[in-house]
């Protein structure tokens, strides 16, 4: 059976792991396709995330030929077989070592944001990817583990061939896989989205992962989202059911703090409420006092038809729906709203702002599409802030068009240096206080509702 995405994979796999509940644990995703899936599989084993870096040291005249493998703090493994057959100097080696060192401790740097590798001495080790072709990354990996002194390695995917799986039994000391099909021809063919994983995405993941271990340490005086550490969706929040008759939806609540207001969001084409970047987002608000819904938009049966992910009145229809049955959780009736949504999800949060039975007091668009959403931006009453990377040309200009179809207060912010995905350095950081500023502000308790 495919996969929905890599964060459903994750969560099969994560079933056939619960037999490592209540061990020391270190769950290790393989960058980048690997994170999403080990990310559930952490967060269900209760387990800290971290990546696990390989970079393959590669003959010199034949690159595909790998000599060995090196990983974090020193680790160096070198096939001698390999070295001997090939003639490869230890000149040659040192250059190519180099060369592959220097692009592993850049891609550390990238991931960890200046945080140490969790230790792994002692501890059982489970390293995950989103799928095994050939294993030799998967192979490198359990071999760096071991170097990096765990007692226990476990490698785990959802899928690979038979024959590959029996192979890595030799490496690790257990195997998990979901699939093991006969017929396999690529990893991508068993995911109905299989889109590239990209480097913000597992920034966040790796971030959210940390901080929701190491918890808020607020300082005397400190400014709250800023005490709370790096943002996490909150950890106390908990799964739902948007029930409507023939309609489940699965979410993740948050009831507001001191500020009161509640935010939904509307995630983008190909994502979910797991999205890692609204999960970000989401912990920002959180640390502001602000409550928080996110929730998928569709069923799992309508995801199967790509056409619903871009019918922008359907969205809308299951925003007004979630918005709804918010309003009539306990102590949550009177709780004022706004709304959150990135992409195709931004124009369905502003075509469903657009009806006056919401009553959203906010909206904000992340690398939004109103242009989706024409029809109804004149009858927005909600106060608006588009959020735009300064780089996404395209999106930008969409943007600025649909300011003058806008009646409401509404304002433009354009973050210098983000594309569209806002996954450079500091700039999903940027698009989320700008988000957070807007919402405490339009959905304080003193302020009036345009």
């Amino acid at each position: 059976m495919p996969f929905l995405d890599r964060a459903e994979a994750g969560r099969r796999l994560a079933a056939l792991l619960a037999h490592l509940g209540g061990q020391d644990v270190v769950v290790l995703g393989l960058p980048r396709g690997g994170v999403p899936v080990a990310a559930e599989v952490a967060r269900a084993l209760g387990a800290p995330l971290d990546v696990i870096l390989v970079r393959k040291l590669g003959v010199p005249v034949q690159p595909e030929l790998a000599l060995g493998a090196i990983g974090e703090d020193g680790v160096r493994i070198i096939n001698p077989d390999v070295v001997k057959v090939t003639g490869v100097t230890d000149a040659e080696v040192a250059m190519v070592e180099a060369r592959e060192r220097a692009e592993l401790e850049r891609r550390a740097q990238r991931f960890r944001g200046g945080r140490p590798p969790v230790p792994l001495a002692g501890r059982t080790a489970v390293v995950v990817d989103d799928g095994i072709a050939t294993g030799a990354t998967a192979r490198a990996a359990c071999q760096v583990a071991r170097a990096h002194g765990a007692s226990w390695v476990v490698l785990a995917a959802p899928v690979a061939p038979p024959s590959v799986r029996v192979a890595l039994a030799t490496a690790a000391d257990e195997v998990i896989c979901v699939e093991t099909p006969r017929r396999f021809l690529a990893i991508g063919e068993w995911y109905t989205d299989f889109a590239q994983t990209s480097d913000g995405e597992v920034v966040a993941l790796l971030r959210a992962a940390h901080a929701a271990r190491a918890g808020p340490s607020p300082g005397a005086g400190a400014d709250p989202a800023a005490a709370a550490g790096p943002a996490v969706y909150p950890p106390h929040g908990g799964a739902v059911i948007i029930d409507a008759g023939a309609i489940r939806l699965a979410g993740e609540l948050a009831g507001p703090g001191p500020a009161g207001g509640m935010v939904l969001f509307a995630h983008g084409s190909g994502s979910s409420r797991h999205s890692p970047r609204n999960r970000y987002v989401a912990g920002v608000l959180a640390a502001a006092g602000l409550g928080t819904l996110l929730f998928d938009l569709l069923t799992p049966g309508e995801e199967e038809d790509r056409a619903n992910v871009f019918d922008i009145g359907l969205l809308a229809s299951r925003l007004a729906l979630a918005t709804r049955w918010l309003q009539g959780r306990p102590g949550l009736a009177g709780a004022r709203l706004g709304y959150f949504g990135a992409s195709t999800g931004a124009a369905a949060a502003l075509w469903a702002a657009a009806d006056p039975a919401n009553e959203i007091g906010a909206v904000v668009s992340r690398g939004g599409r109103p242009d989706l959403a024409a029809p109804r931006l004149a009858s927005v009453r909600a106060p608006t802030m588009l959020i735009v990377g300064g780089l996404d040309t395209a999106v930008l200009g969409l943007n600025r068009a649909a300011q003058a179809y806008l009646h409401c207060e509404h304002e433009l912010a354009v973050v210098p240096g983000a594309t569209h995905l806002f996954e450079e350095p500091g700039t999903l950081e940027q698009a989320a206080e700008l988000a957070r500023d807007w919402f405490t502000r339009h959905l304080a308790p003193a302020h009036t509702p345009a």
